[in-house]
């Protein structure tokens, strides 16, 4: 099952909800929602800086996690970037197919 990282950041009605419920409360509701659609959560971590949280774990296929990202901003409560995992062994494979590339300008 694809890996991803999803990394949220709240809006104002986000964090309002997010110091009414706390945090724990917010993982688990965002753990029945990932896997709602047949994922799971591997771990959910609150940081500084350029987003507000922080969780990896699995959706069957790009399609159950673009619903996922799309019901979360339709909520308006938090904004999310979805970033696609891969396994060092998935690179290998990509390092060994071939494609046709002409860099620009050449």
């Amino acid at each position: 099952m694809p890996k991803y990282l999803w990394q949220v950041t709240y809006t104002a009605e986000g964090a309002s909800g997010l110091l009414a419920e706390g945090g724990s409360a917010r993982r688990d509701a965002l753990t029945a929602m990932v896997e709602s659609v047949g994922g799971t959560v591997e771990s959910c971590h609150y940081g500084f800086g350029g987003h507000d949280l922080y969780v990896i774990g699995s959706a069957p296929d790009d399609v159950a996690a673009a619903s996922l990202s799309i019901r979360t901003a339709a909520s308006g409560a938090a904004r999310t970037h979805t970033v696609s995992l891969l396994t060092p062994e998935q690179v290998d494979d990509a390092a060994q197919r071939t494609a046709d590339y002409r860099p620009p300008g050449r």
